[in-house]
């Protein structure tokens, strides 16, 4: 049967607050919208009204901290039959939704409404950190609701946990009490028990594409052993210590762009992979037009491995270094960082992600092809 809440004021003794009917249900959107928070789950609000390739239109597009989508749809006094099958369609859409798609969704409705332009940032600001390189990998599908009768109770209940239909109901319930306005919430279905996607469902997140040269290198600065002064200044990027962070930081490919950055500072350079990787012992860096043995040259960090533990436990923990041409680079004091820049824990791998790409470049100066600076 349908769920049934109430709400009552405790003073002498408890004293039940009127149930009234909704004003406008249509006024629960921009209460959603307002403070998504009501929902009850951490959401970053990515539209509104969104029009679908098939002539429908969307209330409200959300996303979640590991990059899901949230379909929210109102009830408006809809048959059980329009409403199920209006937000099922829905996840038809949003499942082929590409991560461009996504990000033009988000821009749209960021126009005009004194938010952050571009969602990276916007997710930053929201979740505290940068947004998955794969979005839409999962989605839900939300009916919103301030009643709903037995059979949509029924249909939904029976697609979600017979068929793992990633469908619930979110009830609200508007109360009145001395002057006062009050909503309470609850679920159809218990979030605990919510059907998690299928292995199947999970894994088809849409990255953003590629360009084909632009890669991401993590600079771990570290004192005594690895200077960014010395990569500033002669032109290098290394990693090194074990297999894990050496492994990706070899697979730079010759005349790959390279869009530095040391962990916690932010982006420090940006330029072009001149040579093949090579560990410190073995490695030349080109310096004022001559090749020179980078052991040989005077420098703030050690680079070296003692020859005892180069081959520990079966790994690799020479410093391996691939020289590079900057375009533009600059002291770790100057690094530019924003919320919603990318980051990750390997120390190179390939930047797909557009925003930071544009900012970087638009802030050091870099357009395609090289650098604006004469």
């Amino acid at each position: 049967m349908p769920l049934e809440f109430g709400l009552w004021r405790v003073d002498d003794k408890p004293v039940r607050v009127t149930t009234r009917p909704m004003p406008l249900e249509s006024r629960l959107e921009e209460l959603i919208e307002a403070d998504p928070g009501i929902l009850g789950q951490p959401l970053l609000l990515i539209g509104r009204q969104v029009s679908t390739q098939y002539g429908k239109v969307v209330d409200l597009l959300g996303m979640d901290a590991e990059g899901g989508l949230h379909v929210l749809e109102l009830k408006r006094d809809r048959t059980p039959r329009e409403v199920v099958a209006q937000v099922l369609d829905y996840g038809s859409w949003v499942l082929e939704l590409t991560n461009e798609q996504i990000r033009d969704i988000y821009s749209a409705y960021a126009r005009g409404r004194g938010l952050a332009e571009e969602l990276d940032e916007a997710f930053a600001l929201r979740f505290g950190g940068s947004p998955p390189e794969a979005l839409n990998s999962t989605h839900a599908l939300t009916i919103v609701a301030s009643e709903i009768d037995a059979a949509t109770e029924r249909i939904v209940t029976y697609l979600a946990s017979g068929f793992q239909v990633p469908v619930n109901v979110l009830f609200f319930r508007y109360f009145e009490d001395e002057g006062r306005s009050y909503l309470a919430r609850t679920w159809l279905i218990d979030e605990v028990e919510a059907v998690v996607p299928s292995a199947g469902a999970k894994g088809r997140g849409k990255q953003e594409p590629w360009n084909g040269t632009d890669w991401y290198v993590s600079f771990g600065d570290e004192s005594g052993s690895r200077s960014w002064d010395d990569a500033l200044r002669y032109g290098f990027v290394s990693a090194g210590g074990g297999e894990w962070f050496s492994r990706t930081i070899r697979s730079l490919p010759l005349g790959a762009r390279v869009f530095t950055h040391i962990p916690k500072v932010g982006y420090v350079g940006v330029g072009t992979v001149a040579g093949e990787p090579q560990p410190f012992e073995d490695a030349a860096l080109t310096i004022d037009g001559k090749s020179r043995r980078m052991a040989d040259l005077s420098l703030a960090g050690t680079y070296r491995r003692a020859e005892e533990s180069a081959k520990r436990d079966g790994e690799d923990h020479r410093e391996w270094i691939v020289p590079v041409t900057w375009e533009h680079a600059v002291p770790r004091e100057e690094a530019l960082w924003r919320p919603g820049f990318f980051a990750n824990q390997n120390s190179a791998c390939k930047l797909r992600a557009r925003f930071t790409i544009d900012e970087v470049s638009r802030h050091f100066g870099i357009v395609d092809g090289g650098s604006t600076d004469a």
